[in-house]
C-alpha cells in the first residue's frame, strides 16, 4: 500500500520578538543561487513515545513556541526575496508580521525503512519535505513540516532558499533552534545564548572590488535567455525558481555508512598504489578527498556504459576562512563557491587504478583551494550552465564539518539525517557518521539497477 500523509495543520509562525524591519541585499555569493531549487533536508527522531496525543501536546508546542523565540534572533528567515522594480539585484527583507511557515502532518510509512541501511524509493520522502512559496515577485526564506510517524518517531522537514543560506548558515540555525527547544524543556531558559551561533548580517565583510556581482548577473541573464529559447525572458526580475526536471518513478534512496576503519583502510589503500604507481606524488588524503573519491569512482563504474562518456565532479567550498581578511564563521548567507572538474572521460575512473586516478584529481583540487576561490563564482555559473544530460556530473550536497548529528531537540540525536535535494541532480550526500567516531555517511540517489550495482562496488571495494 502507498504510504499516505495526513495535513493536520499549517501554521504562521512570526518571530517572538522583532524590532522594526530588516533589509539585506544579496551578495554575488548569494546570486549564484537565486534562482536555483532550494535545498531540501529530512531529520529523523526515533521515538516510541511518539503517539498522536504526546506529538500534538509536546513535541508539537514545543517545536513552534522555541522556533518563535528562534526567529527573533534571525529575523530574516521570516522574511522574503523581493526584486524592487528599480533594483540592480534582489534583497531579502524583512517586516513585522512576516512569518515562517510550518506545516504539521502525519505519515503512515515505515520509519525504520527510511532511516536504515536499505535501498528504498526516493518518492517516500518528498510528502515530509515542505513547498518553500515563490512567485514573480517573491521567494519565502524558509519553511518547516514536523510530520509524525505514530508510535515510531517524527520528522523535521526544511526547504531552504539557496539564496538566502547556505549549508553553514542553514546548521548554524538549526542548532540555535535545537539548543532554545531542549533548554525550554530542561527548564534552562535563562542560560545564556551560545555566542557563536548568533548571526552576524553585516555585508560589509563580503568585498567585492571586481564587481563580480555585475558578472553573476549578466551570466544569469544569459542563462535565463538560453532557457527561453534564445528570446529576452517575460520578466527578468522574476524570483520564480526554475523548475526541476521530472524525477524516474525506479529512482531509490540509499545511505552508505563508512567507519573510520573503512576510511582508513582506503587511505592506506591509496598510498599503497600511489607509491607503486609510474608517478608516485604525495596525495592530500583528507577524510573528505578518501571518501569522496570512493564515491565518484564507484557511481560512475556502476553507471557504465561508453567508457567515452563525459563525466565530471563538483563540490562546494566554504570560503570563510579563505578570505583575506576572513568572514566569520557566524556570518548569515551564502560565502560557498565551488570547484568544477569538467569534462573527463569515464574511462578514467573504470580501469583498475580508478580510484586512484579519482583520489588525484580531487587531491589536486583541494590543494588549488585559496582565496581566488571566491573570483570564481561566475565559472561555476557558466560551468552549470555547460552541464547536459549526456555529462554526468558527481555533486556534492552537505558536510562532515556541519554537525547534524548533534541537533538535539529535547527528545535525543537524530536516527538520521538525509538530504532530499540531490534527487534534483547527480548529487550525492555527505555527512558525519551518526556515533561521532569519525566516520562518514554518504547519501546516493540512482535508478535502482544501477544503485544495486553501487551497493555492490561500494562493498566489494572496502575488501581489497
Amino acid at each position: 500500500m502507498a504510504s499516505s500523509l495526513n495535513v493536520i495543520d499549517v501554521s504562521r509562525i512570526t518571530p517572538a520578538d522583532s524590532s522594526g524591519s530588516l533589509t539585506l541585499p544579496l551578495t554575488f555569493f548569494d546570486l549564484l543561487w537565486y534562482k536555483l531549487h532550494p535545498v531540501e533536508r529530512v531529520i529523523f527522531y526515533r521515538s516510541t513515545d511518539a503517539t498522536r496525543p504526546f506529538f500534538d501536546s509536546s513535541i508539537v508546542p514545543n517545536l513552534k513556541s522555541s522556533l518563535s523565540s528562534s526567529l527573533s534572533h534571525y529575523l530574516p528567515l521570516a522574511g522574503k526575496l523581493v526584486w524592487d522594480s528599480l533594483g540592480k539585484k534582489p534583497s531579502l527583507v524583512y517586516s513585522p508580521n512576516d512569518a515562517v511557515l510550518i506545516t504539521v502532518a502525519e505519515f503512515n510509512a515505515d520509519f525504520s525503512l527510511l532511516t536504515g541501511q536499505k535501498p528504498f524509493p526516493a518518492a517516500e520522502l518528498y510528502p515530509l519535505v515542505p513547498e518553500l512559496q515563490n512567485s514573480d515577485d517573491s521567494a519565502s526564506a524558509v519553511s518547516f513540516q514536523v510530520t509524525l510517524f505514530p508510535n515510531q518517531g517524527f520528522c523535521i522537514g526544511i526547504s531552504a532558499h539557496h539564496a538566502v543560506l547556505d549549508g553553514k548558515t542553514t546548521t548554524m540555525f538549526l542548532k540555535f533552534w535545537a539548543d532554545t527547544c531542549k533548554r525550554r524543556q530542561d527548564q534552562t531558559v535563562n542560560t545564556s545564548l551560545p555566542q557563536d551561533l548568533i548571526p552576524l548580517y553585516d555585508r560589509t565583510v563580503i568585498k567585492d572590488p571586481k564587481d563580480i556581482e555585475t558578472e553573476v548577473l549578466n551570466k544569469w541573464s544569459s542563462l535565463l535567455k538560453a532557457f527561453s529559447g534564445g528570446k529576452e525572458p517575460d520578466n527578468p526580475k522574476s524570483l520564480k525558481i526554475l523548475p526541476s526536471p521530472e524525477l524516474s518513478p525506479d529512482v531509490v534512496r540509499f545511505t552508505f555508512d563508512l567507519s573510520r576503519e573503512d576510511i582508513q583502510t582506503l587511505r592506506e589503500r591509496l598510498k599503497r598504489e600511489s607509491s607503486a604507481s609510474s608517478s608516485p606524488k604525495e596525495l592530500r588524503l583528507s577524510t573528505f578527498v578518501v571518501t569522496y573519491s570512493y564515491a565518484l569512482t564507484c557511481i560512475i563504474r556502476a553507471r557504465g556504459g561508453d567508457p567515452s562518456r563525459p563525466v565530471g565532479y563538483g563540490f562546494a567550498v566554504d570560503c570563510r576562512s579563505l578570505l583575506d581578511p576572513p568572514v566569520p564563521p557566524n556570518y548569515f548567507g551564502n560565502c560557498v563557491s565551488a570547484m568544477f572538474k569538467i569534462p573527463l572521460k569515464a574511462e578514467s575512473f573504470m580501469g583498475e587504478e580508478g580510484f586512484l586516478i579519482a583520489a588525484r584529481y580531487v587531491s589536486d583540487s583541494v590543494e588549488e583551494l585559496d582565496e581566488s576561490v571566491a573570483l570564481k563564482v561566475p565559472e561555476v555559473l557558466a560551468a552549470i550552465q555547460t552541464i547536459t544530460q549526456e555529462l554526468h556530473v558527481v555533486s556534492v550536497a552537505g558536510s562532515t564539518r556541519f554537525g547534524v548529528y548533534g541537533l538535539d531537540f529535547g527528545w535525543g540525536r537524530p536516527e538520521r539525517v538525509l538530504v532530499v535535494s540531490i534527487d534534483q541532480g547527480e548529487a550525492i550526500s555527505m555527512a558525519e557518521g551518526r556515533d561521532g567516531n569519525g566516520g562518514v555517511e554518504i547519501g546516493f540517489s540512482l535508478k535502482k539497477h544501477e544503485m544495486e550495482a553501487l551497493i555492490d562496488l561500494l562493498r566489494d571495494g572496502l575488501r581489497h
